[in-house]
């Protein structure tokens, strides 16, 4: 017992370090670094990378790669696209009052950029392994690009470990409590189903991962929004209130009302900075494993399409859950996380609590496919092929074993190694930059030349 006390202090500390403010201000500051270095591209070339992602979408294509473009962006924002979209947003707002949503939205479009260069890196030093399937991300960049292999199997072994938690164990574990609070369904039975969901997925590799979540993430995404969406034309007419209290708020205090405790400045920004990057993942290190898998032959054609993941899921999704929380006046209730969202949804529409629940679902589930395929590379770069098959049995095991357990300590291992992973990358990232100023340099000077 003792030793077991011991280590959870130990995770404790690690974790209070690894989401502390330093590596919140690197993650953020990464961000603005990289946004000066790429002339503001997630600006410039927002429209055209949109235009890239959801219209121009070319599903068959003879350049080297597993899956589309798009089929590596849903990969992505499946495992983005969570329970930080319904939970995190609700947690930021109930702890640092409604300016939290605007750090957020500041850290979603400085992580734009951070996605971008992520997946510049993630295609140009990516290999294709002995099946023949692409194998990309900071563990190669950091390998290939920097010469400093050591430092990608770290980024590997905390990737690995992390899947097994957030992207596992803790979000079977909110499905089964959501289920059974919802519709009275056993957390084993709920385990059990997902188990089989899960294995019938991720079994048959990232083509069927790339496949399922290409028609899953859409349906989820816009089934949340469209929920969401009736709620805020219910109440049109205060959503330019709602927009001007959201910017006064985080720069102003946020005074105590109804439930909420109020909230300093301080904290709306440092919830909105650590739930955005919670949400988003820009700087961590995920997103560029999906991306390496992507159909092209240019490192920054898939990078355009990649960094719309961030605006979807901070600009777009985070956005329409805190302007229903606001709109509602729930935000002040005293509740937090998923609970909170429920409340304001069912106060929104008759009902709305069975969308989020549903979202919650779904969202769940669709992490659960991109983190195991984050996981099973990472476990190919430490001990080859050979261990990916083992890997996912075992993934899927531990859906079921989540669903029923207490995930104390699981979700502070899980947190802490998350947080890790931005350390190896976000070296690689910065020591890399003039690698990825260049490729996005060639890129548009020889789209320019096309057009003369």
């Amino acid at each position: 017992m003792e030793f077991l006390t011991a280590f959870e202090t130990l995770i404790g500390k690690v974790g209070a370090f690894a989401w502390g403010p330093p590596m919140l201000i690197l993650l953020v500051g990464t961000g603005f670094w990289l946004t000066f270095a790429l002339r503001g591209i997630q600006f410039t070339q927002l429209f055209h990378s949109l235009y890239l992602a959801l219209v121009k979408r070319k599903e068959d294509t003879d350049e080297p790669g597993d899956i589309t473009h798009f089929q590596a962006l849903m990969t992505a924002l499946s495992a983005t696209v969570g329970t930080g979209n319904i939970a995190g947003v609700a947690t930021a707002i109930a702890a640092g009052g409604p300016g939290a949503l605007f750090w957020m939205w500041i850290t979603g479009l400085v992580g734009m950029a951070t996605k971008y260069a992520e997946a510049v890196l993630a295609v140009k030093y990516r290999v294709t392994d002995e099946n023949g399937e692409m194998s990309g991300g900071p563990m190669y960049y950091i390998s290939k690009g920097l010469n400093m292999p050591w430092l990608g199997t770290v980024f590997a072994v905390f990737a690995a470990i992390a899947a097994f938690g957030i992207g596992n164990m803790v979000q079977s574990n909110s499905v089964a409590d959501a289920v059974e609070a919802t519709f009275n369904v056993p957390t084993f039975a709920t385990g059990l189903l997902l188990m089989a969901f899960t294995g019938f997925v991720v079994l048959g590799g990232i083509k069927k991962i790339g496949k399922v979540t290409g028609v899953l993430v859409p349906i989820m995404i816009v089934f949340y929004m469209a929920g969401a969406l009736i709620i805020i034309l219910m109440n049109i007419s205060g959503v330019p209130g709602a927009l001007a209290f959201i910017v006064e708020q985080a720069f102003t205090p946020t005074a105590a009302t109804g439930g909420f405790a109020g909230a300093g400045v301080m904290m709306a920004i440092r919830m909105g900075v650590a739930r955005g990057v919670f949400s988003n993942e820009s700087g961590l290190g995920s997103a560029p494993i999906a991306a390496a898998a992507a159909q092209t032959k240019s490192p920054v054609s898939q990078a355009l399409v990649s960094m719309t993941q961030t605006f979807i899921d901070t600009i777009v999704v985070c956005t329409m859950t805190g302007l229903v929380l606001i709109l509602t006046g729930a935000w002040s209730s005293g509740h937090t996380g998923a609970e909170l969202t429920t409340v304001a949804f069912q106060a929104g529409i008759p009902g709305g609590a069975y969308i989020v629940t549903i979202g919650l679902i779904l969202f769940a589930y669709s992490t659960i496919l991109g983190w195991c395929y984050y996981g099973e590379k990472s476990i190919e770069y430490l001990f080859g092929r050979v261990a990916v098959m083992p890997y996912r049995i075992v993934f899927v095991i531990f859906v079921g074993v989540g669903a029923v357990a207490k995930l104390g300590l699981v979700w502070n291992l899980s947190d802490t190694f998350n947080g890790l992973m931005a350390i190896p990358n976000l070296i690689g990232l910065l020591l890399l930059t003039p690698v990825i100023v260049k490729e996005t340099n060639a890129y548009f000077k020889n789209k320019m030349t096309k057009m003369e």
